[in-house]
């Protein structure tokens, strides 16, 4: 990777960092030498993620976090300067799916699912926005998904959160666009993590179907009829996160295998 997309030097917060797409997301910002924090709810995970990472010759901390919690996320950010003494680079990645119906009688999994994604990424980006505009520099990248793009049945919950996302993706990249910050949305498709497994094995047991024969029906409505990978969607953030991505903020890139391109 040429110089311009080096963050040597640079210190990077990825929540939900511990596993799936937050792991290679961390991973990636290491080999470029970033400095990382790591945090989440999973602490065994994040302690494995760092120890791993921290063993390749990185330079990684781990901290508990429940983004969905002001406290936390204000502990975490102080966590990070104290180590780091800065923090350029925040990516949203926290996040909690599943499916919810409008004739779900119990509300608590559309709350858990709008919070942790929504609402965790407004906290962690208020908390960290003051700290990149003393040095006027900063990167927020928000993971969204291909279900802020269109709507799925019975993915009440998690549409309306990501498409959430979008809306303060482009707002709050203009709220910060003079002062040296850009703020962009990457939307995935299906990435081969265990949260993807668990929404397979949950929707094939609501239509009746193995796991197995879901991951065929959701794969074959890919135009690449696979799924993506987690190092996929951390490459975009390495873009973004670099200076040839410094005039792109308010954007939305599609991680997707084409599963978008016939949406306007």
């Amino acid at each position: 990777m040429d110089e311009d997309h080096r963050l040597q030097g640079q210190v990077a917060l990825v929540t939900g960092g511990g596993v799936g797409i937050g792991r290679a997301i961390a991973q990636a910002l290491v080999g470029q030498q970033a400095r990382v924090a790591i945090c989440g709810r999973r602490l065994e995970a994040l302690e494995r993620t760092a120890g791993d990472f921290t063993k390749a010759g990185g330079e990684v901390l781990s901290l508990p976090c429940d983004v969905t919690q002001r406290v936390d996320v204000e502990r975490t950010i102080k966590a990070v300067i104290q180590k780091f003494g800065r923090l350029d680079i925040l990516v949203n990645n926290a996040g909690a799916s599943g499916r919810t119906s409008i004739h779900d009688p119990d509300d608590s999994k559309w709350q858990n699912i709008l919070q942790v994604n929504l609402t965790g990424s407004y906290l962690c980006s208020k908390l960290a926005v003051p700290h990149m505009l003393t040095h006027r520099y900063g990167r927020i990248v928000n993971i969204s998904s291909v279900l802020g793009r269109f709507g799925v049945a019975g993915y009440l919950a998690y549409c309306t959160a990501k498409h959430g996302i979008l809306g303060f993706t482009k707002a709050l990249a203009l709220e910060v666009a003079s002062q040296g910050i850009t703020v962009n949305a990457i939307c995935p498709t299906w990435v081969d993590t265990a949260m993807a497994r668990q929404g397979i094995e949950e929707t094939a047991a609501i239509l009746g179907v193995s796991p197995e024969e879901f991951r065929e029906m959701a794969i074959s409505a890919v135009p690449i009829k696979r799924m993506a990978e987690a190092d996929e969607v951390a490459s975009v953030v390495l873009y973004l996160c670099s200076k040839a991505a410094s005039a792109m903020t308010g954007q939305a890139l599609n991680v997707c295998g084409g599963a978008t391109a016939g949406i306007v």
